[in-house]
């Protein structure tokens, strides 16, 4: 039997495609370098920083200010970012995906007695989107975003109050993240982790149940 007695699971990546796969897809198409475009748009995502991207996901500031920082920093370095479309870039490059199988291992949590909790680093403005795309309120009993909470991954303490706000401890607990970095911070304070691999995302699904017996 598990001694498990929580799982928590990030969003984009895990639940959608991951927006780096599809920022990749833009990137390429135009003849850029996806990283540089990667880290002048999003930051040095495996860190916190001081980044627009970074800030607005803290809730430090608004979409549109983030965006207009990050549309002049781009196009000093030769990139085209529409600050009034954010979403520009990775249109047409998320394809569609089932991933059913990671919907279901939230259910088959649940019914096993365990609690569920989803930490995402989101964006306040793209608040009523995200959650439109499944039950959160069935499927968590409580949602970590960090726009709300002005805190974000990998700073360890939103895997702290991720876990304070179930009265779970680390040992306990399995976080599941597509992105290597968030599970080493989350790893760092003993929780058990399940990385979501982009070529074979619901690998993780089956991961994730045989890891707690079910």
């Amino acid at each position: 039997m598990t001694t498990m007695r929580a799982v928590f699971w990030d969003f984009g990546g895990v639940f959608t495609p991951s927006p780096f796969g599809a920022l990749r897809v833009w990137a390429t198409e135009r003849g850029l370098d996806a990283e540089l475009v990667k880290r002048t748009i999003f930051g040095p995502y495996e860190q916190d920083t001081d980044h627009p991207w970074h800030q607005l996901e803290r809730g430090e500031t608004t979409l549109r200010d983030a965006m207009g920082r990050i549309a002049a920093d781009a196009a000093d370095r030769g990139i085209e970012v529409d600050p009034d479309n954010p979403l520009a870039v990775l249109a047409g490059g998320m394809a569609a995906e089932d991933r059913s199988a990671m919907v279901d291992s939230v259910w088959a949590v649940r019914e096993a007695g365990l609690h569920t909790g989803l930490i995402t680093n989101n964006v306040a403005e793209f608040g009523d989107g995200w959650r439109s795309l499944l039950p959160i309120d069935e499927l968590f009993d409580t949602v970590i975003d960090s726009s709300s909470v002005g805190v974000r991954k990998p700073d360890p303490a939103i895997y702290r109050l991720a876990m304070a706000r179930l009265e779970v401890e680390a040992v306990h607990t399995v976080f599941v993240d597509d992105l290597a970095s968030n599970l080493d911070a989350a790893a760092a304070l003993g929780m058990t982790t399940v990385l979501v691999p982009e070529a074979n995302p619901m690998q993780a699904a089956e991961e994730l149940l045989r890891l707690l017996g079910l």
